[in-house]
């Protein structure tokens, strides 16, 4: 409804410009209407257009972003990468108390195992309070990231995660709890926290999971299209997304 006004909008000012002297404002009105009564296609036309306008301007403002913040997107020393040595890089901006990056997780798994050609930058992104706080900086660890695939599972994998559940899970991986919780204190962690969500804001993500495959933005747990990027990437035919 909004884009059919916009649409709207716009169509009233270019048949505004078709003449030359200044028309009456009821008349005209009066003309436009009568027009868009005649020809109601027209508004779905133009709000189609306008809808596809705004999506090119939006994969160009991104693939633009992309370029611009391509470094620190994928090549932070800080960040933990799984296949570090594959040629081709997918970036995800994750929480781990995020429902749908719970459900994209085992895929994201499955990928990383499936493409030891392709390096999988995981970009610490807490959201959704206090624990996520912890969960993603205790990540960030250096113990923690000896672990990285495995933890990673392991708290996507947990449908409520909470401090306790946080814990048990570092002792089941075989971490410490209270030495992870006390080194995730350290100010450069915070700090790699801080620039992760000023990239975000940068890249104008605000929500997670959001995930980079060369210079395509994927947001949301669009699993198909993520595994439609990468084998797009790598030059390979689209796999065949209807049983995903």
């Amino acid at each position: 409804m909004i884009v059919a006004l916009r649409a709207f909008a716009a169509l009233a000012a270019a048949l505004s410009l078709t003449a030359c002297q200044k028309a009456d404002d009821a008349a005209f009105g009066q003309k436009v209407h009568a027009y868009l009564m005649a020809h109601p296609e027209v508004i779905r036309e133009a709000a189609d257009k306008l809808a596809e306008n705004e999506r090119l301007a939006a994969t160009k403002a991104s693939t633009d972003a992309i370029g611009k913040y391509r470094g620190q997107l994928e090549r932070d020393p800080r960040d933990f990468v799984a296949n570090p040595n594959g040629k081709l890089t997918v970036v995800e901006f994750f929480d781990y108390r995020c429902g749908y990056c719970k459900l994209a997780a085992p895929e994201v798994v499955k990928m990383i195992q499936q493409n030891p050609d392709v390096r999988f930058v995981f970009k610490e992104f807490p959201i959704f309070g206090e624990v996520s706080d912890t969960a993603a900086k205790v990540a960030l660890t250096r113990e923690a990231k000896t672990k990285g695939v495995q933890l990673y599972q392991a708290l996507m994998g947990e449908k409520a995660l909470d401090d306790a559940a946080l814990d048990r899970h570092l002792t089941e991986v075989g971490i410490d709890p209270a030495a992870a919780r006390k080194d995730a204190q350290h100010p450069l962690i915070e700090r790699q926290v801080l620039d992760t969500h000023a990239l975000a804001e940068a890249m104008h993500i605000d929500g997670t999971p959001a995930f980079i495959v060369g210079d395509t933005m994927i947001p949301g747990a669009d699993v198909p299209a993520l595994r439609a990027a990468i084998a797009k990437a790598k030059g390979q035919p689209m796999p065949d997304t209807s049983k995903s």
